[in-house]
């Protein structure tokens, strides 16, 4: 019988994007972990205990070490496991350039993402305007997959998948549903292209796959795997 002691646990929100990363970087890493899914409404004293932030991602470690920062917790997956190289391992400054990159977003177009949705479900007169601030950061990311065009698959870092890639692209997927049908003629083919085969992909499935919320039913899902654990 698998022993529960012997795998982190992670406290997740399905949609929640900063989960959702976590969540693409463990099974990137194919890292067995204990899924919790949870409502913010109602969170389980286990979680609240364990970090007093008390929003997801969380991740306990066996050794009850607590990460409850998404990125730290997709460097900590890939750390232990990178079959895809994510971490750009065999270049100088690569690991640098793709932190420097996710910075970026994190601070400055998640801002920006954050007052476009808000003007458009407020019905705000400044809409266009917060989503003419939100293209500045698509159209640099237009142009970092324009470099790749003559390649079968394109990502921010050139042919290479990367931490950047999966750090983004839950908010990048934020972005193309503010306004559905404004994205969908938008002049970003390569943006699309990339999303789309993310949306597309059976990773993306896996990792957004409705469980049960463990505090109803007590439940343990091994993440990227169809096993229960009573």
């Amino acid at each position: 019988m698998t022993q529960k002691k012997n795998y982190p646990i992670l406290y997740s929100l399905r949609n929640c994007p900063y989960a959702m990363r976590a969540r693409i970087a463990i099974y990137k890493a194919k890292q067995p972990v204990l899924l919790r899914d949870l409502v913010l409404s109602n969170k389980p004293e286990e979680m609240i205990a364990a970090s007093a932030k008390a929003t997801v991602p969380v991740l306990v470690l066996p050794n009850e070490e607590v990460i409850d920062e998404s990125l730290d917790v997709m460097l900590w997956a890939l750390n232990e496991t990178d079959p895809d190289d994510l971490l750009l391992s065999k270049s100088d400054d690569g690991l640098t350039d793709l932190l420097n990159l996710i910075h970026v977003f994190d601070h400055e177009f998640k801002v920006a993402l954050e007052a476009y949705k808000c003007a458009k479900r407020y019905k705000e007169n400044n809409v266009a305007e917060c989503r003419e601030e939100c293209e500045k950061y698509i159209q640099m990311l237009e142009q970092r997959l324009a470099l790749s065009e003559h390649l079968a698959e394109g990502f921010l870092f050139g042919e290479k998948e990367s931490l950047a890639d999966i750090a983004l692209l839950p908010f990048i997927r934020q972005f193309a549903r503010v306004e559905r049908q404004w994205y969908l003629q938008s002049p970003y083919p390569k943006v699309k292209q990339w999303l789309n085969k993310y949306l597309q992909s059976p990773m993306f499935t896996k990792v957004m796959a409705k469980h049960p919320l463990w505090l109803e039913t007590e439940e343990e899902i091994l993440l990227g795997l169809p096993t229960q654990i009573k």
